[in-house]
């Protein structure tokens, strides 16, 4: 595999940003394209427009750096690497009241948000649930199929709710 980021002569980092890449792009291009007097370079054009489509948008960049990062723990093992490390952002700590207080938010924003809607939601996951354990009582789906359905009403149910107040 060939490094698309020396291809293009790019720093080896995934948050380049789109403007950095094509401005590496169109400078070998505009230099190697075949349509120049002289017939141009071929070969490194078609090479560099390889590059630049496998670094054009952001998740691809981070792609090729990690492909890159694999190949060179594949050879190497972690002792050498050419690459340099991504500069850590510590997240922020999560307070350990902060799930606490989603939890004491909910009946306030199920008043705020569509009680009723919510509501119906609510019946339908439960008549369904109970559809299902009359249905096939005692097989391994029972369960899996009741989880489903409640997984399917928390997942879709905050858009009944109101949002949760800024900080």
């Amino acid at each position: 595999m060939t490094d698309p980021f020396t291809t293009l002569g790019l720093p080896t980092r995934p948050d380049l940003t789109d403007e950095q890449v094509r401005a590496a792009w169109r400078t070998i291009a505009a230099a190697t394209h075949p349509d120049r007097p002289g017939d141009g370079n071929p070969d490194r054009y078609a090479a560099a427009s390889a590059a630049y489509a496998a670094m054009r948008t952001p998740w691809a960049r981070s792609e090729a750096y990690a492909d890159l990062t694999d190949q060179v723990f594949a050879d190497d093992g972690p002792a050498t690497s050419p690459l340099p490390a991504m500069p850590a952002e510590p997240l922020p700590p999560v307070p350990p009241w902060r799930p606490l207080s989603a939890l004491a938010q909910l009946p306030a924003r199920v008043r705020r948000g569509r009680p009723l809607r919510l509501l119906i939601r609510a019946a339908v996951a439960a008549v369904l649930s109970l559809a299902v354990l009359a249905l096939i009582p005692g097989t391994p789906a029972a369960p899996a199929d009741v989880g489903g359905l409640v997984l399917w009403f928390v997942l879709t149910g905050r858009r009944d709710l109101t949002p949760p107040p800024e900080r």
